[in-house]
């Protein structure tokens, strides 16, 4: 669950990392002004559709196996077994 929330947090702050950037490479980043009048509603929606696009593909790629029913793990005579498949 911690994976799939750092992963959901960097895809967030990536237009603002890329605009950081932007900045440090057109030598604009020296004043604050720029980054106060710079365009965050465009950065946080392009960072919302990251993550929405992210969390898509998360769903899309992380589903159960066709035709297989999902068992969990458990403990038979004093043995761990693991969740699996079948």
């Amino acid at each position: 669950m911690l994976r799939i929330i750092l992963t959901q947090l960097l895809l967030f702050s990536l237009p603002f990392i890329g605009f950081a950037i932007w900045l440090f490479i057109n030598k604009k980043a020296q004043t604050s002004e720029n980054w106060r009048k710079g365009p965050m509603l465009w950065l946080v929606i392009a960072g919302g559709a990251l993550v929405i696009a992210g969390l898509v593909t998360l769903t899309l790629r992380e589903g159960l196996p066709e035709g297989q029913t999902y068992r969990p793990a458990e403990m038979r005579d004093g043995q761990f077994i693991p969740g699996r498949y079948e």
